[in-house]
């Protein structure tokens, strides 16, 4: 296999994301939480959901099940490795991230189309992208609202990756839907291999899904796995 879809209990994306790694190129085979070995992976995503229910809190669970040595094996490695919507929140949960999603500015679930801009092209889910390009991609959860402690230094780092926007590029409450912080929509870490967005870019990767914006992401993922690859 080429990319690891990992599927947790309450996971209720993978099949999309294995659809839209599809359609950008990429061969992905879904993977239980429980699995221990992803020798055969070249990249890995956790897909968006509710895994384990979301008790106790979003991702917290999800962060001890045994796929995730394995995911922090390849984090450390080098290989790409995304979180999409409950990905993120895990990848946070887990540490493979900066960062937290808190629940909605609103308290409110949201489940609409939202606009991105794209703030740097310097990560696996970007690097296909153009610096300024924007993006109209659905959001789908209700602990979207990413926060951080320290967002001057993850600003200045550059790992600021995604933020919302309105549709010409404007920064404005109004086009900042949960209340993320400096309405980041996503980030990546320091080595630039580890990404995550709140967004669903497999929800918008077909024109008969409304809109094909997010497949310059999945297609910017498949150019990380091929780089690794060569």
């Amino acid at each position: 296999m080429t990319v690891a879809v990992v599927v947790f209990p309450g996971t209720n994306c993978e099949h999309d994301v294995v659809r839209g790694l599809a359609t950008a190129g990429a061969e992905a085979e879904l993977v239980w939480h429980r699995d221990t070995d992803l020798e055969g992976a070249e990249g890995v995503v956790l897909p968006g959901g509710f895994a384990h229910g979301d008790y106790l809190r979003t991702g917290a669970i999800a962060r001890f099940s045994p796929v995730m040595a394995e995911v922090e094996r390849m984090a450390n490695d080098g290989l790409p490795v995304l979180g999409i919507c409950n990905g993120f929140q895990i990848l946070c949960e887990a540490g493979l991230l900066p960062g937290a999603l808190v629940a909605n500015r609103d308290l409110k679930f949201i489940c609409r189309p939202v606009h991105l801009e794209v703030e740097s092209t310097d990560s696996v889910l970007t690097r296909a992208a153009t610096r300024g390009q924007v993006l109209r991609i659905p959001l789908n959860s209700y602990e979207g609202n990413y926060v951080t402690a320290d967002v001057d230094s993850l600003e200045g780092s550059g790992n600021v990756i995604l933020r919302y926007s309105d549709a010409g590029g404007r920064k404005r409450p109004a086009s900042n839907p949960n209340g993320s912080t400096n309405a980041i929509a996503g980030v990546t870490n320091d080595r630039r291999n580890v990404a995550g967005l709140m967004p669903h870019p497999e929800r918008a990767s077909e024109a008969i899904l409304g809109s094909d914006d997010g497949l310059v992401l999945l297609e910017s993922f498949v150019a990380s796995l091929e780089l690794v690859s060569a």
